[in-house]
């Protein structure tokens, strides 16, 4: 179905995206999935390319693109013609926002040039062994000594936890504060930084997942964003935007499984004929047809009110909640429909299948979704008992 966001300098962009992925990333998928990561220098090149941050300004380096739609044309084309394990999305949307959002003159001047060029990889690490989705259970803390911060404690399934220059780590900086929590800068080097071994996941085999620990980091004054005390707040703010994120993600994913099948069947004979003939496939791939059309306008939707700023908490979450749940059912089926080769490793479909199963647990799990969404129709059990 023709998606109607888009103008004709959105589809000649998205044929230059397409290229560039074709051309520089996937012939080296492969690889970086066998090695755990890709290689620092993609982002390098994605920045010649001037594909990283596409909305900062000229003065960082930057197109000052506002247009939000360029962005999700990256997401897409990434995922349906580069490697999803290329954390593009991460650098660029989740984790950069909140420099050129909190960070002063000076913390912007600093940073984003090298964010935009693809000399510096970007993280943010919450998530701890004992905390999720729940931030107000973080133990790490961060206390003032002087004009430095003293960090300590540990994070865990850190997206770009090996590759990445600086990580935004969240901390508690009040003790008796359920939500007294800073973001802090922690770049490469600094003593007492340290980061773990790369995780093995089910799936994003190129994406590198770390475990981090800091002892003593001594992080200065210069390094927090925004008020120290303000964090949580601040991490609510940002979550519209990387549930948006990862339903264009999660869209990409399961119309990339979609394209792939229906060639499939269309070519893959059975009985003497092709298997896309009978009525149990022709039924499956005419339900996830609708399906995609469906949630694909509704993403779509909420992309042109994010670019509006009026995309709210609620409609990110039925957002997030749909598009990963289709991804699920897309993914799932489409491994049917391949048969024995669904579950070879040589089929992509295999590999989509692998990767979007997390899609319903990061950036909010679908069971935070529900009650997100349940509790905006005013059915919160605390408030109803």
């Amino acid at each position: 179905m023709r998606r109607l966001i888009f103008e004709p300098e959105h589809e000649q962009f998205r044929d230059t995206v397409r290229r560039f992925f074709q051309k520089e990333v996937a012939p080296h998928a492969e690889r970086w999935r066998e090695q755990g990561h890709v290689d620092r220098s993609i982002y390098r090149r994605a920045g010649e390319a001037g594909l990283l941050l596409t909305w900062a300004g000229e003065k960082y380096g930057g197109a000052g693109i506002e247009d939000f739609r360029f962005e999700q044309i990256i997401i897409e084309e990434n995922i349906r013609h580069g490697e999803i394990g290329f954390y593009i999305n991460l650098h660029s949307n989740l984790v950069a926002p909140y420099v050129a959002g909190l960070g002063t003159e000076a913390q912007k001047d600093r940073i984003l040039p090298g964010c935009v060029s693809g000399d510096i990889v970007l993280a943010i690490a919450m998530t701890e062994p004992g905390a999720g989705s729940d931030q107000s259970g973080m133990s790490t803390r961060a206390e003032l000594k002087g004009d430095h911060w003293i960090l300590n404690g540990s994070k865990t399934y850190i997206s770009n936890g090996q590759l990445a220059h600086l990580v935004i780590v969240a901390a508690r900086t009040v003790p008796d504060r359920k939500h007294g929590i800073g973001l802090f800068l922690v770049e490469a080097g600094m003593p007492g930084f340290e980061r773990g071994k790369r995780l093995k996941k089910m799936g994003l085999d190129a994406q590198d997942t770390s475990e981090l620990f800091f002892n003593d980091v001594a992080v200065p004054a210069a390094n927090v964003l925004g008020n120290p005390e303000e964090g949580f707040h601040y991490l609510t703010r940002f979550l519209a935007g990387e549930r948006l994120v990862a339903a264009i993600g999660s869209m990409a994913g399961a119309q990339t499984a979609f394209d792939l099948t229906l060639d499939f069947v269309l070519e893959r004979r059975a009985f003497g004929r092709p298997i896309g003939s009978f009525q149990k496939s022709r039924f499956a791939m005419a339900q996830m047809r609708a399906e995609l059309d469906a949630i694909q306008t509704f993403v779509d939707q909420c992309t042109m009110l994010y670019i509006r700023k009026e995309l709210s908490g609620d409609d990110a979450a039925k957002c997030k909640l749909l598009s990963s749940e289709l991804e699920g059912r897309v993914t799932d089926a489409c491994v049917q429909l391949h048969g024995g080769a669904g579950y070879m490793e040589e089929y992509r479909v295999s590999r989509l299948y692998r990767d979007a199963r997390v899609s319903r647990i990061f950036a909010g799990s679908t069971e935070i979704m529900k009650e997100i969404i349940g509790r905006g129709l005013g059915l919160d059990e605390r408030k109803l008992k």
